[in-house]
Formats: structure tokens, sequence, C-alpha cells
């Protein structure tokens, strides 16, 4: 399905060190941030307490953070579960102050604002937990990245799998490093958005990977960076169409979703906006810098020094 199509192809390689280099910078200042600001991590990081609360009626979830708000504690994430009635409230750690102390505050805060209210639960998250969860959330990271250069390494050739890693490691960075420049908070949400954005923005790499392995089977004649331009060409309203319709959705959990999917939306649009960037611009370049040929990828293909149009041409005995 194509809303358009480019009779002429768009000469993309032409202008790849300026769109790597403009990659480049805002790589770097990503790397900047996240070491000079670092992540605003959420309470499941930091350890803190959990309580959940059971109204009588739907609970109204910004009179609660009023509520809460007024009480002096920052950062506490407030939101439903299970029912429009339930809500769970997470308080991060305060010096000096109990895990009891804190739900004891915010409890009959809550109840002399609506005395019909119930406490279901009360636990104290240490940091230690939230230490654990980093380090998972990192292993996970790390498999991620690794399943992706083995898969495709395979499917492809390892020039491929190369600069597709770099390309999604891009995207992830920059990701963290817009939630380190505005101190948005980093949640186990953000986290499953950035390991989403991976397997996203991969996709997109493996559709123009594999319109260029068929180009170079098709067309004998263009060198490499002919068979590049006219691949992401030829992809283009194909690439219009699918991160249109996502971004549109993700854009509803943005707009619509309320305060629990605010981030986790935010980093798929960031990630969504520059994964079509990498995989176009930075994945592409890179394999053409890495120096894929025909005869990386098509086993009996003509070599340099022969005819294209000989049919003996790569043949072997």
């Amino acid at each position: 399905m194509e809303f358009f199509k480019i009779k002429k192809d768009i000469p993309f390689m032409r202008h790849a060190l300026v769109f790597n280099a403009v990659s480049l910078i805002t790589f770097l200042a990503a790397v900047f941030f996240l070491f000079s600001r670092g992540l605003h991590l959420s309470v499941e990081f930091t350890g803190g307490t959990v309580m959940e609360v059971s109204y009588s009626q739907p609970a109204d979830l910004n009179r609660v953070r009023g509520v809460v708000a007024g009480l002096g504690f920052a950062d506490v994430q407030i939101q439903n579960f299970g029912t429009a009635r339930d809500v769970m409230i997470r308080l991060p750690v305060q010096k000096g102050v109990s895990a009891a102390q804190q739900s004891d505050k915010v409890l009959a805060a809550l109840k002399a604002d609506d005395a019909a209210l119930s406490l279901r639960r009360t636990e104290f998250v240490g940091p230690q937990v939230g230490d654990e969860l980093a380090a998972d959330g990192l292993k996970a990271l790390g498999m991620v990245v690794v399943g992706i250069m083995i898969y495709l390494a395979f499917r492809f050739e390892w020039k491929f799998a190369v600069a597709a890693i770099i390309a999604n490691l891009h995207d992830v960075i920059i990701i963290l490093g817009f939630f380190a420049f505005f101190q948005w908070e980093f949640s186990l949400a953000v986290l499953a958005a950035v390991l989403a954005v991976l397997g996203y923005s991969v996709n997109e790499s493996v559709v123009i990977f594999d319109r260029i392995r068929e180009n170079f089977r098709r067309y004998r004649k263009m060198n490499t960076v002919e068979i590049i331009d006219n691949a992401i060409t030829s992809t283009i309203s194909r690439t219009i169409i699918t991160h249109g319709s996502t971004q549109i959705m993700v854009l509803s959990m943005l707009l619509f979703g309320g305060e629990t999917l605010h981030y986790f939306a935010l980093a798929l649009t960031i990630g969504i906006l520059f994964g079509i960037y990498s995989s176009v611009f930075v994945a592409a370049a890179i394999a053409m810098w890495l120096g894929i040929r025909r005869e990386d990828l098509i086993k009996g293909a003509p070599k340099k020094d022969e005819d294209p149009n000989d049919p003996n041409a790569g043949a072997t005995v």
C-alpha cells in the first residue's frame, strides 16, 4: 500500500555526512546531560513508601494529588489500580521520617478530606530493591541489544548488525538525554518504553535493509550509494503510513492518558521521531561507510572485475 510513489530517487546519501554530524552532536549533548544532571529516578528505583487506599466512590486523582502535595511531599506518584475507586500512592524516601510516619500523615490528611476512605495496604520499598530493579533493567537492555545484533547478523550481514545497533543505541541515549535535561521522572514504565523503542526502531532498519538486499539482486548496474538511495525512497510511503498511524496512537496516550501514561507516551514519541531519523540517515549511512557490497549479501554475485551481464559471472564449479 502506498499513498504516493516517488519516481526519482532522493539522494539521501549525498548528505549523509551532514545528517550524521547533526546526529553526533545531539548524541554527545545527550551523553553530557546524562553525566552532568543524571536521571530523575522514580520511587521504584530510589525506594519509598507504597500505599493503597480505597474510596467509596470513584476517586478524584487531582484532588488526592492536591492533598498530598499540601503535606510537602514532592515527586509523589498517584494513580488508579484495579478500579476507579482504588488509588496507589508512592511516596519517596524522606530523611529522618519512617515509612509508618509517612503513611500515617498521608492517611490522616486524606481521611480529613474524605472520611469514608480506607487503607488497604502499606509497605516500604527499600533502596536495595531499587538498585536491583535498575540492575535488572540494564540487563534487559543489554540482552535486547545482543539479541538484535545476533538476529541481524544471521539475517543480513555483520555490517548491517553493527549499523543497526549504533543507530538504535543512538535513539536510546537521546531519549535518556531528554529525560536528564528536563529532569522528567524516569520510571519502570519509561524503561519499558525505551525497550519498546529498540524493537520498533530495528523494525524500520530491517525494512530498509531488506530493500537494499533486494535492490542488489535487481539492479546490477547501480552502485552502493544508488542502491541505498533507491531503497530509502521506495519505502518512504510505507514509513509515513506506519510511523504516522503509530504516532497518532501514542499522541492520544500523551494527551488523554493522564499523568500515569504521560512520560511513557513521551518517551515513545521521542523514540519514534528519532527512530525514523536514525533508521534512514544513521543506520543506512553507517552500513555504507562500513563498505557493504553485493558480494556480502548475495552468494555467487559477480565481483567488481566481472561483467554483470555475463551469464557465467559469479558462477562456481
